[in-house]
């Protein structure tokens, strides 16, 4: 049996929390997103932001965020997919913890404070907490109180193996775990899927908070975890993402 990871941290960094976005054609939305998120950060945290090739005014936004406030970085993304893109972000975070974020949802009050104060009582490598999901312009149109009630949501890695319940834009994880999570595959159907279930295997392990901390905003064009797949496409992302988890543990 392969024995857990273990992750040795680096050098401690100046920044505290990164929170990374990934943006394509977002400018609907994404004022929204990030007058929430950024609300949230203190002084010495960043908000970086890899863009995809947006050609819709999303990179003027990002631009005009970051003339008047330092701690928005947008970067070029390498345009090959929003798995890479992801990993693409990541690798450009700077901070101690790190919160992913999609373009179109809304963080609720408190969510950083929330968060952290997981870490900090149940000493763990990701933190998972429970959404609200509404559809489309208005915020109050809540048709779902609870993503972890949808997705019977909870750690362990076999469990999130069979069926995922990691959900990127309610994750955020200790800076640590970067060492074991790249390259995320390209083949597998969820990054979040991947960062969790390492971050589960670790010896942090992760915490699911049962506490709605953002908006999930469901519209047509977003790239949603709530699908449901035939039970043929089910067998397949299973049976790839084995593989790949499989030989990470023998590479470590």
């Amino acid at each position: 049996m392969v024995n857990a990871l273990t992750i040795h941290p680096k050098d401690d960094e100046k920044i505290h929390i990164s929170v990374a976005m990934v943006t394509f054609n977002g400018e609907k939305y994404i004022r929204e997103q990030m007058d929430s998120i950024l609300s949230q950060l203190q002084e010495g945290d960043e908000l970086v932001v890899s863009d995809d090739g947006s050609t819709d005014g999303t990179l003027q936004i990002l631009w005009e965020y970051q003339q008047k406030d330092p701690r928005v970085r947008p970067i070029q993304g390498p345009k090959q997919g929003i798995k890479k893109n992801v990993e693409h972000v990541l690798k450009n975070t700077r901070g101690n913890y790190i919160f992913l974020a999609d373009q179109d949802d809304i963080w609720l009050p408190g969510k950083v404070e929330k968060v952290m104060q997981a870490f900090a009582e149940h000493h763990v490598m990701v933190v998972v907490h429970d959404a609200k999901v509404f559809e489309g312009e208005d915020p109050e149109q809540i048709v779902m109180e609870s993503f972890f009630a949808f997705r019977n949501s909870g750690p362990g890695v076999v469990k999130n193996m069979m069926k995922n319940s990691y959900i990127g834009c309610c994750m955020a994880f200790q800076r640590k775990l970067k060492e074991v999570i790249f390259p995320i595959p390209d083949k597998i159907e969820m990054h979040d899927q991947w960062i969790g279930i390492l971050g589960d295997y670790t010896d942090g392990k992760s915490y699911f908070l049962p506490e709605p901390l953002l908006l999930y905003r469901r519209h047509g064009e977003n790239n949603s975890g709530m699908k449901h797949y035939g039970i043929g496409k089910m067998l397949r992302n299973r049976m790839v993402f084995f593989g790949y988890f499989f030989k990470k543990l023998l590479h470590i």
